[in-house]
């Protein structure tokens, strides 16, 4: 089989998906004209080509203007379908799916309108992917704020199944959240971090050791740490990795030095996910043939690479 035919028919898991960065232009003008939303650009165009970002910060930026236009169920469960649709495309069979909930609380809505827009569309894909949430805390804002989202969050975690931690990471080390992820843990949640992006690779030690993280979200420079290495290989522990996120970020340059192939030489638990796809130009199914090209990867590399994401996911762990 081709290499492109075997990557779209491979079972995948994705594992690493935020469902606010699934929001393409199109939907963002439709939903901002249905609620009477101004946005800062005039075209669909002219969104896109605000797409060149610099770095993690100046993503987030329009990132959460992009989100502004998110206010009722309806608008949570457009953009949840939209997103299993495409992930049903690229052969992905299970989606552990972020969600920010304070991005959204902080502009008046509710809790339950977001929790209940995405169960609706759950529902309607119920037959063909599952889809879990996982609710992620935004690591720029107080561990307070987080305390007080979980409470939020506790009438619906029949709905969620792990907390992670996403947005700006330098001068956030995941210690400013032991607490809340404690909390979370001793509510029956399983816990996620994002680590080891743009941060050091002390902050994939403390996801590990103060939260109590059981995947690393990125994690590309825990490389720079070889005693960390050895603790990931032995533990086994999965790295959630973003190609395309890396590129656009610059994390790396160009994708011919992603660390991807010499994380699996390592022994490394990596999978392929897209984090942001409609601000990166790429779902799962571009993620795994744009790194297939660029770092001459073969059917047994994206074979395992698919077995991967499916085992680490909390389905099977």
């Amino acid at each position: 089989m081709h290499l492109n035919g075997l990557i779209r028919e491979l079972p995948k898991a994705e594992l690493h998906l935020h469902i606010e960065g699934t929001l393409e232009p199109e939907m963002m003008f439709d939903l901002a004209k249905r609620n009477g939303v101004e946005l800062a650009y005039p075209t669909v165009e002219a969104v896109r080509a605000a797409y060149q970002f610099t770095d993690l910060q100046s993503f987030l930026d329009i990132y959460y203007q992009g989100a502004a236009v998110l206010r009722t169920e309806d608008d949570f469960a457009d953009l949840m379908a939209g997103y299993l649709e495409r992930a049903i495309a690229d052969g992905v069979t299970r989606a552990e799916v972020f969600f920010d909930p304070q991005t959204h609380t902080e502009r008046g809505v509710p809790f339950g309108t977001m929790i209940d827009g995405f169960a609706r569309a759950r529902r309607d894909y119920s037959g063909r992917i599952e889809a879990d949430l996982i609710l992620c805390f935004l690591r720029h804002l107080p561990e307070e704020s987080a305390l007080a989202t979980l409470a939020t969050a506790e009438p619906h975690l029949d709905q969620i199944i792990a907390v992670g931690l996403d947005s700006s990471e330098v001068g956030h080390p995941p210690e400013k959240f032991t607490r809340v992820f404690a909390r979370a843990r001793d509510m029956g949640l399983r816990a996620v971090a994002h680590a080891g992006e743009e941060g050091p690779p002390e902050y994939v030690w403390g996801a590990l050791d103060a939260l109590g993280a059981e995947r690393i979200d990125h994690g590309v420079r825990a490389l720079e740490d070889p005693d960390l290495v050895r603790r990931l290989v032995e533990e086994q522990i999965p790295l959630t990795v973003c190609p395309q996120s890396n590129l656009k970020l610059k994390v790396v340059s160009h994708l011919g030095e992603h660390p991807l192939k010499r994380m699996l030489d390592l022994g490394l638990n990596v999978s392929i996910n897209s984090d942001d796809p409609a601000y990166f130009g790429a779902y799962i199914g571009d993620n795994y043939r744009h790194v297939v090209s660029a770092l001459g990867l073969g059917a047994e590399e994206i074979t395992r690479l698919a077995r991967n994401s499916i085992e680490s996911s909390f389905a099977a762990r």
